[in-house]
């Protein structure tokens, strides 16, 4: 393999564009031991972007939403690197965390995907290792803010009182950001197509697991402006909790 698909980065936008510029430029400036190969999926978006195209390597432009899993799949008709990352949009590298964690992944075979430390803007930490979803975490831990009982709950799924000082075995790497092998992305048909949104991501890695481990890197870090929409949207929770009865259904 040439170094040039080495590394491959995607990044899908769906009324986004300014902002998915700033994340490419970020994937592109910070990248620096290795070359990266850039994917732009646009999830049908109202306007045409025109900035995204000139500054992406690959630009595909989906004729409808298919959604965040489907929407990255498209990558899969095209080749890949060794070392493919899924990106948010609203994603800022703080360095060169793409080779960092391609350097990680050679070094151990063993792994086939992980995620690095995700940061607020104000440099407090996401916490986003997660452990499986279940019913509890999923409802009870929605009620954290009341304290008791599903504060514990909410802790417990986010692993809030686990000290990750290196690198760590995780169940659940997020989508905001993660690396995987792309031979394993690959074999796996990539996301699973009947998640149109949320769950995803646990779903990948519990799929991964099938070809090494999923872990955390705590050396490297990525800022995310995390807006928990399904928090604050009916209609984004509807669709969280209808992907979460198929994850459910799925692995029982």
């Amino acid at each position: 393999m040439s170094e040039n698909n080495f590394i491959t980065a995607a990044v899908v936008t769906y009324n986004d564009a300014e902002t998915a510029v700033n994340a490419i430029k970020s994937i592109k400036s910070n990248t620096k031991k290795y070359p990266v190969k850039t994917f732009v999926i646009d999830n049908a978006s109202k306007t045409d972007l025109p900035q995204l195209e000139k500054i992406t390597d690959v630009y595909i432009k989906n004729t409808k939403n298919l959604g965040f899993g489907s929407a990255h799949n498209k990558v899969l008709e095209h080749k890949i690197g060794k070392y493919h990352a899924v990106i948010n949009p609203d994603i800022t590298l703080d360095g060169d965390v793409l080779s960092f964690l391609a350097d990680v992944l050679e070094a151990n075979p063993d792994i086939c995907m992980i995620t690095p430390k995700i940061l607020n803007y104000d440099g407090t930490e996401q916490k986003l290792p997660k452990q499986n979803p279940n019913y509890k975490y999923i409802f009870l831990g929605r009620l954290a803010k009341l304290g008791g009982i599903f504060k514990k709950v909410r802790n417990e799924y986010i692993m809030a009182d686990h000290n990750f000082d290196d690198i760590t075995d995780i169940n659940f790497c997020t989508g905001c950001f993660f690396m995987i092998r792309g031979d394993v992305f690959k074999k796996l048909g990539g996301f699973d197509h009947r998640y149109f949104m949320y769950m995803e991501d646990a779903d990948l890695t519990r799929m991964a697991k099938k070809y090494g481990r999923t872990v955390f890197c705590p050396d490297v870090s990525v800022t995310h402006l995390w807006e928990r929409g399904s928090a604050k949207s009916i209609k984004l929770l509807f669709i969280h909790l209808k992907s979460f009865f198929k994850y459910a259904g799925k692995w029982k």
